[in-house]
Protein backbone atom coordinates (compact mmCIF):
# COMPACT_ATOMS: atom_id res chain seq x y z
CA UNK A 1 0.00 0.00 0.00
CA UNK A 2 1.27 3.47 -0.84
CA UNK A 3 1.41 5.85 2.12
CA UNK A 4 1.73 9.60 1.53
CA UNK A 5 2.64 12.21 4.15
CA UNK A 6 1.93 15.93 3.90
CA UNK A 7 2.92 19.15 5.69
CA UNK A 8 4.24 18.69 9.26
CA UNK A 9 3.46 14.96 9.18
CA UNK A 10 6.01 14.64 6.34
CA UNK A 11 8.47 16.93 8.11
CA UNK A 12 8.38 14.86 11.29
CA UNK A 13 8.74 11.53 9.50
CA UNK A 14 11.31 12.80 7.02
CA UNK A 15 9.86 11.24 3.86
CA UNK A 16 6.97 12.13 1.59
CA UNK A 17 5.87 8.63 0.57
CA UNK A 18 6.55 4.94 1.00
CA UNK A 19 5.14 1.57 0.06
CA UNK A 20 4.42 -0.82 2.92
CA UNK A 21 2.87 -4.24 3.38
CA UNK A 22 0.11 -4.01 5.95
CA UNK A 23 0.83 -6.18 8.97
CA UNK A 24 -1.79 -8.64 10.14
CA UNK A 25 -4.38 -7.00 12.35
CA UNK A 26 -4.16 -3.59 10.68
CA UNK A 27 -7.50 -3.03 8.96
CA UNK A 28 -8.59 0.57 9.71
CA UNK A 29 -7.13 4.03 9.34
CA UNK A 30 -6.66 4.27 13.13
CA UNK A 31 -4.87 0.92 13.29
CA UNK A 32 -2.58 1.97 10.44
CA UNK A 33 -1.73 5.25 12.20
CA UNK A 34 -1.02 3.35 15.43
CA UNK A 35 1.21 0.89 13.56
CA UNK A 36 3.10 3.69 11.82
CA UNK A 37 3.64 5.38 15.18
CA UNK A 38 5.73 2.37 16.26
CA UNK A 39 8.17 2.60 13.34
CA UNK A 40 10.63 5.06 14.87
CA UNK A 41 11.06 8.39 16.57
CA UNK A 42 9.86 10.54 13.67
CA UNK A 43 6.76 8.40 13.17
CA UNK A 44 6.04 8.43 16.91
CA UNK A 45 6.26 12.23 16.89
CA UNK A 46 4.02 12.55 13.83
CA UNK A 47 1.33 10.27 15.24
CA UNK A 48 1.64 11.19 18.93
CA UNK A 49 -1.83 12.75 18.89
CA UNK A 50 -3.84 10.70 16.39
CA UNK A 51 -6.96 12.83 16.95
CA UNK A 52 -5.43 15.69 14.97
CA UNK A 53 -3.95 13.76 12.04
CA UNK A 54 -6.36 13.45 9.12
CA UNK A 55 -6.41 10.74 6.48
CA UNK A 56 -7.65 10.11 2.97
CA UNK A 57 -8.12 6.75 1.26
CA UNK A 58 -7.67 6.93 -2.49
CA UNK A 59 -8.08 10.72 -2.27
CA UNK A 60 -11.30 10.65 -0.22
CA UNK A 61 -11.37 11.87 3.37
CA UNK A 62 -11.66 8.99 5.83
CA UNK A 63 -12.52 8.73 9.52
CA UNK A 64 -10.28 6.75 11.90
CA UNK A 65 -12.65 3.77 11.92
CA UNK A 66 -12.80 3.55 8.11
CA UNK A 67 -11.73 0.10 6.88
CA UNK A 68 -8.70 0.09 4.59
CA UNK A 69 -10.22 -2.71 2.48
CA UNK A 70 -8.82 -2.51 -1.04
CA UNK A 71 -7.49 1.06 -0.82
CA UNK A 72 -4.37 1.57 -2.88
CA UNK A 73 -3.27 4.83 -1.28
CA UNK A 74 -3.52 6.37 2.19
CA UNK A 75 -2.54 9.99 2.79
CA UNK A 76 -1.93 11.50 6.22
CA UNK A 77 -2.02 15.26 6.79
CA UNK A 78 -2.75 17.86 9.48
CA UNK A 79 -6.17 19.52 9.81
CA UNK A 80 -6.92 22.01 7.07
CA UNK A 81 -8.36 25.45 7.59
CA UNK A 82 -10.61 27.32 5.23
CA UNK A 83 -10.61 30.88 4.27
Amino acid sequence: MKILYFAWVRERIGIEAEDIALPEGVSTVAELAAFLGTRGEGYAHAFENPRIVRAALDRRHAKPDTPLNAAREVAFFPPMTGG
